[in-house]
Protein backbone atom coordinates (compact mmCIF):
# COMPACT_ATOMS: atom_id res chain seq x y z
CA UNK A 1 0.00 0.00 0.00
CA UNK A 2 1.30 3.73 -0.94
CA UNK A 3 2.49 5.76 1.89
CA UNK A 4 -0.08 7.77 3.67
CA UNK A 5 0.20 11.41 2.65
CA UNK A 6 1.34 13.54 6.07
CA UNK A 7 -0.70 16.78 5.31
CA UNK A 8 0.91 19.27 7.45
CA UNK A 9 -1.25 22.46 6.12
CA UNK A 10 -3.09 25.01 8.56
CA UNK A 11 -6.98 23.94 9.37
CA UNK A 12 -8.57 20.96 11.14
CA UNK A 13 -7.26 17.94 11.03
CA UNK A 14 -8.36 14.20 12.55
CA UNK A 15 -5.46 13.00 14.74
CA UNK A 16 -5.27 9.75 15.44
CA UNK A 17 -2.44 7.54 17.50
CA UNK A 18 -2.37 4.21 19.32
CA UNK A 19 -0.13 2.16 21.31
CA UNK A 20 2.11 -0.16 19.67
CA UNK A 21 1.19 -3.16 19.74
CA UNK A 22 -2.45 -1.98 20.95
CA UNK A 23 -1.09 -1.40 24.17
CA UNK A 24 -2.32 0.65 26.77
CA UNK A 25 -0.70 4.17 26.60
CA UNK A 26 -3.03 5.28 29.53
CA UNK A 27 -2.94 3.11 32.60
CA UNK A 28 -4.78 5.60 34.74
CA UNK A 29 -6.41 8.70 34.79
CA UNK A 30 -3.38 10.79 35.50
CA UNK A 31 -2.08 9.73 32.60
CA UNK A 32 -4.52 10.81 30.55
CA UNK A 33 -4.74 14.75 32.54
CA UNK A 34 -0.73 14.46 31.75
CA UNK A 35 -1.09 14.38 28.34
CA UNK A 36 -3.68 17.06 28.49
CA UNK A 37 -1.52 19.11 29.84
CA UNK A 38 0.90 18.43 27.67
CA UNK A 39 -1.24 19.23 24.58
CA UNK A 40 -2.40 22.34 26.00
CA UNK A 41 1.19 23.73 27.30
CA UNK A 42 2.28 22.78 23.29
CA UNK A 43 -0.80 24.51 21.75
CA UNK A 44 -0.45 27.24 23.78
CA UNK A 45 3.55 27.68 22.44
CA UNK A 46 2.39 26.74 18.43
CA UNK A 47 -0.88 28.17 18.05
CA UNK A 48 -3.68 25.72 18.48
CA UNK A 49 -6.49 24.80 19.31
CA UNK A 50 -7.90 21.58 20.40
CA UNK A 51 -11.62 21.68 19.24
CA UNK A 52 -12.76 18.08 20.60
CA UNK A 53 -10.81 14.79 22.07
CA UNK A 54 -11.32 11.40 23.24
CA UNK A 55 -8.82 9.73 25.51
CA UNK A 56 -9.13 5.77 25.43
CA UNK A 57 -6.68 3.36 27.09
CA UNK A 58 -4.78 2.27 24.25
CA UNK A 59 -5.18 5.34 21.69
CA UNK A 60 -6.55 8.64 21.23
CA UNK A 61 -8.42 10.62 18.94
CA UNK A 62 -7.73 15.22 18.71
CA UNK A 63 -9.47 17.59 16.62
CA UNK A 64 -7.27 20.07 16.37
CA UNK A 65 -7.19 23.33 14.12
CA UNK A 66 -3.33 24.53 13.51
CA UNK A 67 -2.61 28.30 12.64
CA UNK A 68 0.05 27.79 10.97
CA UNK A 69 1.56 24.47 8.78
CA UNK A 70 2.90 23.39 11.99
CA UNK A 71 0.70 19.78 13.03
CA UNK A 72 3.92 17.81 12.28
CA UNK A 73 6.25 19.67 14.66
CA UNK A 74 3.21 20.09 17.33
CA UNK A 75 2.33 16.40 17.26
CA UNK A 76 5.64 15.02 17.48
CA UNK A 77 6.29 17.27 20.76
CA UNK A 78 3.40 15.75 22.45
CA UNK A 79 4.17 12.30 21.20
CA UNK A 80 7.45 12.45 22.55
CA UNK A 81 7.42 14.46 26.03
CA UNK A 82 4.05 11.81 26.49
CA UNK A 83 6.25 8.99 25.59
CA UNK A 84 9.05 10.24 28.06
CA UNK A 85 6.66 10.67 30.72
CA UNK A 86 4.81 7.08 30.47
CA UNK A 87 8.50 5.17 30.39
CA UNK A 88 9.98 7.21 33.21
CA UNK A 89 7.10 6.57 35.05
CA UNK A 90 6.46 3.01 34.31
CA UNK A 91 10.17 1.95 34.01
CA UNK A 92 9.61 0.79 30.30
CA UNK A 93 12.04 1.56 27.19
CA UNK A 94 10.93 1.37 23.72
CA UNK A 95 8.81 2.92 21.63
CA UNK A 96 5.10 3.67 22.70
CA UNK A 97 2.94 4.29 20.18
CA UNK A 98 2.26 2.38 16.73
CA UNK A 99 2.91 5.17 14.44
CA UNK A 100 4.07 8.64 14.23
CA UNK A 101 0.25 9.29 14.16
CA UNK A 102 -2.17 9.45 11.77
CA UNK A 103 -3.98 12.55 10.79
CA UNK A 104 -6.73 13.74 8.30
CA UNK A 105 -7.19 17.24 6.65
CA UNK A 106 -11.11 18.31 7.39
CA UNK A 107 -12.31 19.64 3.81
CA UNK A 108 -15.61 20.36 4.60
CA UNK A 109 -18.27 21.74 7.20
CA UNK A 110 -19.94 18.33 7.00
CA UNK A 111 -16.81 16.48 7.50
CA UNK A 112 -16.12 18.29 10.40
CA UNK A 113 -19.51 18.05 12.00
CA UNK A 114 -19.86 14.19 11.53
CA UNK A 115 -15.97 13.80 12.85
CA UNK A 116 -17.36 15.61 16.51
CA UNK A 117 -20.42 13.02 16.56
CA UNK A 118 -17.85 10.18 15.72
CA UNK A 119 -15.44 11.26 18.40
CA UNK A 120 -17.67 11.51 20.68
CA UNK A 121 -19.12 8.52 20.22
CA UNK A 122 -16.27 6.47 20.48
CA UNK A 123 -16.52 5.23 24.15
CA UNK A 124 -20.44 4.37 23.77
CA UNK A 125 -19.09 2.78 20.99
CA UNK A 126 -16.16 0.49 22.99
CA UNK A 127 -18.39 -0.05 25.42
CA UNK A 128 -17.13 2.31 28.05
CA UNK A 129 -20.22 4.39 28.81
CA UNK A 130 -23.68 4.60 27.58
CA UNK A 131 -24.16 8.22 27.07
CA UNK A 132 -22.39 11.68 25.47
CA UNK A 133 -20.67 13.09 28.18
CA UNK A 134 -19.97 10.35 30.90
CA UNK A 135 -16.40 9.91 29.93
CA UNK A 136 -14.24 11.49 31.60
CA UNK A 137 -12.24 12.63 28.50
CA UNK A 138 -13.89 14.03 26.29
CA UNK A 139 -14.35 18.00 26.00
CA UNK A 140 -18.59 17.21 26.25
CA UNK A 141 -17.50 15.99 30.10
CA UNK A 142 -16.58 19.12 30.94
CA UNK A 143 -19.23 21.05 28.73
CA UNK A 144 -21.70 19.45 30.58
CA UNK A 145 -20.73 19.00 33.94
CA UNK A 146 -20.23 22.38 33.79
CA UNK A 147 -16.04 22.10 34.51
CA UNK A 148 -13.12 24.25 33.36
CA UNK A 149 -11.82 23.52 29.63
CA UNK A 150 -8.14 23.64 29.31
CA UNK A 151 -7.18 26.63 27.74
CA UNK A 152 -6.33 25.50 24.44
CA UNK A 153 -10.21 24.41 24.25
CA UNK A 154 -11.93 27.78 25.09
CA UNK A 155 -11.85 28.69 21.52
CA UNK A 156 -13.70 25.06 20.65
CA UNK A 157 -16.88 25.33 18.08
CA UNK A 158 -18.49 22.90 20.86
CA UNK A 159 -18.41 26.19 23.17
CA UNK A 160 -18.01 28.86 20.66
CA UNK A 161 -21.33 27.35 18.23
CA UNK A 162 -23.47 25.33 20.78
CA UNK A 163 -24.67 26.25 23.83
CA UNK A 164 -25.65 23.20 26.71
CA UNK A 165 -28.76 22.74 24.75
CA UNK A 166 -28.31 22.54 21.26
CA UNK A 167 -25.14 21.00 21.86
CA UNK A 168 -26.89 17.98 23.24
CA UNK A 169 -29.52 17.98 20.40
CA UNK A 170 -26.64 18.09 18.11
CA UNK A 171 -24.97 14.71 19.73
CA UNK A 172 -28.46 12.87 20.93
CA UNK A 173 -28.83 10.80 17.96
CA UNK A 174 -26.30 8.03 17.85
CA UNK A 175 -23.84 8.27 14.32
CA UNK A 176 -25.75 6.26 11.94
CA UNK A 177 -24.13 3.82 9.46
CA UNK A 178 -24.60 6.65 6.61
CA UNK A 179 -22.18 8.94 8.54
CA UNK A 180 -19.63 6.18 9.60
CA UNK A 181 -19.93 5.08 5.73
CA UNK A 182 -19.21 9.12 4.65
CA UNK A 183 -16.35 8.98 7.49
CA UNK A 184 -15.08 6.06 5.46
CA UNK A 185 -15.26 7.36 2.05
CA UNK A 186 -13.20 10.50 3.85
CA UNK A 187 -10.50 8.64 5.08
CA UNK A 188 -9.82 7.39 1.58
CA UNK A 189 -9.12 11.05 0.08
CA UNK A 190 -5.80 12.60 -0.46
CA UNK A 191 -5.71 15.99 0.11
CA UNK A 192 -2.59 18.08 -2.11
CA UNK A 193 -1.26 21.45 -1.41
CA UNK A 194 -0.71 23.21 -4.79
CA UNK A 195 -0.54 26.44 -7.01
CA UNK A 196 -4.38 26.55 -7.46
CA UNK A 197 -4.77 25.83 -3.30
CA UNK A 198 -5.95 22.82 -2.06
CA UNK A 199 -7.16 20.19 -3.80
CA UNK A 200 -9.01 16.73 -2.59
CA UNK A 201 -8.26 13.17 -4.78
CA UNK A 202 -10.01 10.07 -3.39
CA UNK A 203 -7.28 7.84 -3.01
CA UNK A 204 -8.87 3.89 -4.35
CA UNK A 205 -8.14 0.26 -3.31
CA UNK A 206 -6.80 -2.10 -5.75
CA UNK A 207 -9.50 -3.57 -6.40
CA UNK A 208 -10.86 -0.46 -7.91
CA UNK A 209 -8.27 0.35 -10.02
CA UNK A 210 -7.82 -2.64 -11.60
CA UNK A 211 -11.52 -3.98 -11.35
CA UNK A 212 -12.90 -5.24 -14.69
CA UNK A 213 -9.66 -4.62 -16.47
CA UNK A 214 -10.33 -7.07 -19.44
CA UNK A 215 -8.00 -5.71 -22.29
CA UNK A 216 -4.44 -4.47 -22.22
CA UNK A 217 -5.21 -1.49 -22.91
CA UNK A 218 -7.70 -1.50 -19.32
CA UNK A 219 -5.09 -3.00 -17.61
CA UNK A 220 -2.05 0.04 -18.32
CA UNK A 221 -4.69 2.76 -17.67
CA UNK A 222 -5.32 0.98 -14.68
CA UNK A 223 -1.80 0.73 -13.84
CA UNK A 224 -1.05 4.44 -14.70
CA UNK A 225 -4.59 5.53 -12.59
CA UNK A 226 -3.21 3.46 -9.31
CA UNK A 227 0.74 5.20 -10.12
CA UNK A 228 -0.69 9.25 -10.08
CA UNK A 229 -2.99 7.72 -7.00
CA UNK A 230 -0.38 7.13 -5.00
CA UNK A 231 0.65 3.32 -5.31
CA UNK A 232 4.35 2.86 -6.11
CA UNK A 233 5.83 0.71 -9.01
CA UNK A 234 6.64 -1.96 -6.32
CA UNK A 235 3.08 -2.07 -5.18
CA UNK A 236 1.39 -2.60 -8.23
CA UNK A 237 4.11 -4.94 -9.57
CA UNK A 238 2.87 -7.15 -6.42
CA UNK A 239 -0.43 -6.64 -6.63
CA UNK A 240 -0.25 -7.84 -10.66
CA UNK A 241 2.24 -10.84 -9.90
CA UNK A 242 4.30 -9.14 -12.75
CA UNK A 243 7.53 -7.74 -13.04
CA UNK A 244 8.92 -3.87 -12.19
CA UNK A 245 10.70 -3.28 -15.47
CA UNK A 246 7.02 -3.91 -16.80
CA UNK A 247 4.85 -1.68 -14.82
CA UNK A 248 8.17 1.30 -15.10
CA UNK A 249 7.35 0.69 -18.50
CA UNK A 250 3.44 1.52 -18.58
CA UNK A 251 3.84 4.43 -16.55
CA UNK A 252 6.79 6.17 -19.08
CA UNK A 253 4.60 5.84 -21.94
CA UNK A 254 1.75 6.78 -19.99
CA UNK A 255 1.52 10.19 -21.43
CA UNK A 256 -0.31 8.82 -24.37
CA UNK A 257 -2.75 7.60 -22.08
CA UNK A 258 -3.18 10.81 -19.85
CA UNK A 259 -6.20 12.08 -21.87
CA UNK A 260 -8.56 9.65 -20.77
CA UNK A 261 -7.57 9.45 -16.60
CA UNK A 262 -9.64 10.34 -14.19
Amino acid sequence: MPTRLRVDLAGYHHVINRGVNRCNVFEHNDDKEMFLQIINKTATIHKVILHDYCLMDNHYHLLIETEKENISVFMRIVNANYAKYFNKKYKRSGHLWQDRYKSKFITSDEYLYVLIRYIEYNPIDAGVTQKIGEHLFTLTHRIFNNLDCYPCSKESILLKQFDIETLNDFLEASISDKELAYLKEKEKQKVEKSAQGITVRRSKMFEEHFYDTTTKLDRNLAIVNAYLDGYTQVDIANYLNVSKSLISKVIKSGDSLRGVIF
